[in-house]
């Protein structure tokens, strides 16, 4: 699954504003890992799952607060569309674009 693989500028719309990040991407068949990188810290990617073009996973953030994050996003090409789920936060927008 290569066409998923890679790292990704993203930005994901919280409730305290834009959150840059950088998201890596490895694959190996119908799985991957990697992590969230940006300034509340690095995240770990955990039980991630590929589909075709479409990714799933969960990470766990520590703070602000500890809480499970359900994270899903689709490539297409360079560009990167998902959402990331933080409990009583509700969904929020992820865009990013493959790097390189």
């Amino acid at each position: 699954m290569a066409q998923v693989d890679g790292s990704y500028d993203c930005v994901t719309k919280s409730p305290m504003g834009d959150q840059k990040s950088v998201f890596t991407v490895s694959s190996d068949g119908d799985s991957f890992t990697g992590q969230n990188a940006g300034a509340m810290g690095s995240l770990d990617v955990e039980n991630g799952k590929v589909d075709g073009n479409k990714l799933t996973w969960t990470m766990n953030m520590k703070v602000p607060m500890p809480m499970t994050l359900e994270c899903e996003a689709t490539i297409d090409g360079d560009a990167l569309t998902g959402t990331i789920k933080a409990g009583a936060f509700g969904s929020m927008a992820m865009t990013g674009t493959r790097q390189g």
